[in-house]
């Protein structure tokens, strides 16, 4: 096989195409280590419930060592839900211009050596989950239903950016619960926002896929919204905004986040506007924007705990 064969089609250039042992590059791919965007929208909602429970508590900010662990434990989940994604879509996968040349659609990684990296990845979560109080570990553990269901949504139903929500969002109430032990009414809240917002950036991404999706049989946001994916759009991210907004709110959030929140509204009114859902590439760039939008709030979160202490 040739170095290109090898490659991953929506993801060249990469540094694992051009430094990483050539045995461990369809690993890597599986997990997407190459492309960290994942991870960061998985991690973002935990950082913001850490940082949102350090307000209510009356500290600095996040505790630093929860910014960690969230750190490492949304890399090696995101790791394992691509891999258990790959695993139930193999067959769809191999039908898609994008996604055929994936590790195991193209053979690099046979099924029964995928199950096994997936165990090893679940353990490594784990150990990541055990640092955190019962009440986080039993909540972790609750996420684990979502994730098992979401790959089988776009087969049954046009909103599966729902369930993606409900999987990547969990974070927002792992902080949460992390920080305080318990949940409370403003970890409800940014759950819902996040999952507004997922809902917005991943109907984005799903435009890349519109057409292999619908001769697949496969549903998304995407195609049920069509040529309304705009104004769509402008509702969830709305929707996003006024949860968010309200879990901060109920914290005791001030004005400092209120001014991280603004910045965050706008960075998603940017995309809608900026947005050409007929080219992939400026999908791709929209959907991997929403990094830059999450830290604008983490940050507005942050900076919000630390001069309430000082003043």
């Amino acid at each position: 096989m040739s170095p290109a064969a090898g490659r991953v089609s929506d993801a060249t250039g990469n540094w694992v195409d051009t430094s990483a042992p050539e045995w461990l590059k369809p690993y890597l791919r599986l997990t997407r280590l190459d492309r960290p965007i994942g991870w960061w929208l998985l991690l973002l909602p935990c950082w913001w419930s850490a940082a949102l429970a350090g307000v209510v508590n009356g500290a600095w900010g996040p505790d630093p060592w929860h910014v960690v662990l969230f750190l490492v434990g949304a890399i090696v989940m995101r790791g394992a839900g691509c891999t258990w994604n790959d695993l139930v879509d193999r067959d769809i996968d191999a039908q898609v211009e994008r996604t055929r040349s994936r590790p195991i659609p193209s053979g690099q990684i046979g099924v029964r050596a995928a199950y096994v990296f997936l165990c090893v990845q679940a353990l490594i979560g784990l150990l990541v989950l055990l640092q955190f109080n019962r009440f986080a570990i039993a909540v972790g553990i609750a996420s684990l239903a979502t994730v098992a269901i979401y790959p089988f949504m776009k087969r049954v139903t046009y909103w599966p950016q729902i369930f993606l929500g409900l999987a990547f969002s969990w974070g927002a109430l792992m902080g949460w619960a992390a920080a305080r032990g318990r949940l409370e009414l403003p970890a409800f809240l940014l759950y819902a926002g996040s999952i507004a917002w997922v809902i917005h950036y991943d109907t984005i991404y799903a435009h890349q896929d519109r057409e292999d999706d619908a001769l697949a049989g496969l549903k998304s946001t995407a195609l049920l919204f069509g040529e309304r994916t705009r104004t769509m759009l402008a509702l969830f991210s709305a929707l996003a905004v006024v949860l968010i907004g309200l879990a901060g709110w109920t914290a005791g959030a001030g004005a400092v986040f209120a001014l991280g929140l603004l910045a965050f509204a706008a960075h998603l009114a940017w995309q809608i506007v900026r947005i050409d859902i007929a080219d992939p590439d400026s999908c791709l760039g929209m959907f991997r924007a929403n990094r830059d939008a999450g830290l604008i709030l983490f940050a507005g979160l942050v900076l919000d705990a630390a001069f309430a202490r000082v003043l």
